[in-house]
């Protein structure tokens, strides 16, 4: 169950990176719902999705928080 909260998590961020805005809420949102180690796992999949697309790199500041 907790790895499909981490492939939905994923499939709601797809959907979402056409807006900073909305992508960052629902981000913020993913790391208060996963758990530590699903977080550690979205930041390696955030950071490689992220690669091609610097209008979402601010999202990272939620990461180190």
């Amino acid at each position: 169950m907790a790895r499909a909260m981490l492939e939905y998590t994923k499939t709601v961020l797809k959907k979402v990176s056409f807006d900073a805005k909305l992508f960052c809420k629902e981000l913020k949102k993913a790391i208060s719902n996963l758990l530590p180690h699903e977080i550690e796992e979205l930041k390696l999949w955030l950071h490689q999705f992220i690669t091609d697309k610097p209008e979402l790199r601010e999202s990272l500041i939620y990461l180190r928080a």
